[in-house]
C-alpha cells in the first residue's frame, strides 16, 4: 500500500524578501499553498524541510534571521515536521529518511524551491532509496543564473530540470492533477 508524504523544501522568506527572488513560474507559492493544504485535508504529511547555512556570516539562509524562517504563510499551516538541513539534499544528515521510515512512507511530492537545487538533489536521493516520487512542475521554482558556465534564464533552467525528472527519477504532475488524484 502506498503512503504518501509531501516535502515542501525551503519556503523560506530569503525566496521572497531576501538575495534570490524566486521567479518562475509565476503562481509556484500560490502552488506550493494549495498541495499543502490538500495534503492536510487528506491527512498526508507535510513535512517542512528549511535550509540553514553552515557559515554564521553567510549573505543568505543565515539562521536566526528573517530569510531563514518559514514563509509565514507556509508556518501558519498544520506541519507535520520541520527538518533541517544544510546541504541541497533533504537527506543528508537530516532526520528525514527516520520520519519516512516510522510513518511507512513509501511516496514522496516533491514542492518548494529551488528546482534544479534541493528539490532535484533530493527527488534523486529518494529515488535512489526506492521512493516512488511525484514532482510538482508548478509547485516547485526558480530564478535565472549566470556566472562562469553561462546564463540562463528561470524558465529554461526549471523546464530542463521537469524534463529530466520526468525522464526517470519522478512522475511529473501540476498541482491541479495532483489534487485531483487524491479526491479519487
Amino acid at each position: 500500500m502506498t503512503k504518501t508524504a509531501l516535502l515542501v523544501i525551503d519556503v523560506q522568506n530569503e525566496y521572497f524578501t531576501g538575495k534570490l527572488p524566486v521567479s518562475y513560474p509565476a503562481d509556484s507559492f500560490a502552488n506550493i499553498l494549495k498541495a499543502t493544504d490538500a495534503a492536510i485535508e487528506q491527512n498526508i504529511p507535510v513535512i517542512a524541510i528549511q535550509h540553514s547555512a553552515t557559515d554564521p556570516k553567510s549573505p543568505v539562509f543565515r539562521k536566526g534571521t528573517h530569510e531563514w524562517e518559514l514563509h509565514p504563510e507556509l508556518a501558519k499551516r498544520k506541519i507535520s515536521t520541520v527538518i533541517e538541513k544544510t546541504l541541497p539534499g533533504s537527506f543528508t544528515g537530516t532526520s528525514l529518511q527516520d520520519f519516512l521510515k516510522s510513518h511507512e512512507i513509501t511516496e514522496l511530492v516533491i514542492s518548494g524551491y529551488m528546482t534544479q537545487m534541493c528539490c532535484d538533489t533530493t527527488s534523486r536521493q529518494a529515488f535512489h532509496m526506492g521512493y516512488k516520487n511525484i514532482f510538482l512542475s508548478d509547485a516547485t521554482g526558480t530564478l535565472g543564473f549566470s556566472n562562469k558556465g553561462g546564463t540562463v534564464t528561470a524558465e529554461e533552467l526549471h523546464r530542463a530540470i521537469l524534463v529530466t525528472q520526468a525522464l526517470r527519477f519522478s512522475q511529473l504532475m501540476s498541482t491541479a492533477e495532483w489534487t485531483e488524484s487524491l479526491r479519487k
